[in-house]
């Protein structure tokens, strides 16, 4: 006669499965201490570009746009307006001098400013874009001198 032994109960499947609640805590810990590092980061970069595209317009396309102009020209422009729309005074204007004919603005969306004669170029013009902080003669400005 065999004796029957007794079948152990079987944990349900539901039990073995799955996360603990310790280790989504320390997945979300570690994503946590991930995203402060690298989102300074990235912040740094995108306004180090836009400080970067604005020497570039400045040292670039207007400068090389105002050079045209005062060589068709013999003078230099009174305003940047009259790189788009020729003056009386200018009757070799071969302009407009950007395409498409609109003034560019810096990558914080405001114009870049002009002057003529500069104040820190008094024999020529000083152009500058007043930078992330919107006023004009702080240490963030971007200028041509």
């Amino acid at each position: 006669m065999k004796i029957p032994i007794p079948s152990r109960p079987q944990s349900s499947r539901s039990s073995q499965s799955g996360f603990t609640l310790t280790e989504i805590m320390l997945v979300v810990v570690i994503i946590g201490i991930l995203a402060a590092l690298v989102i300074p980061k990235i912040a740094g970069s995108s306004e180090r570009a836009r400080v970067t595209a604005a020497e570039a317009d400045i040292k670039g396309g207007i400068k090389s746009a105002i050079g045209q102009y005062e060589v068709d020209n013999g003078f230099y422009p009174k305003s940047l307006q009259d790189l788009i729309v020729q003056p009386p005074n200018a009757r070799n204007w071969h302009g407009p001098y950007f395409d498409p004919p609109k003034l560019p603005v810096d990558p914080w969306g405001n114009p870049y400013v002009y002057y003529f004669p500069g104040k820190h170029n008094p024999t020529s013009y000083d152009l500058l874009s007043i930078g992330p902080d919107q006023r004009e003669g702080t240490e963030d400005d971007i200028g041509n001198w």
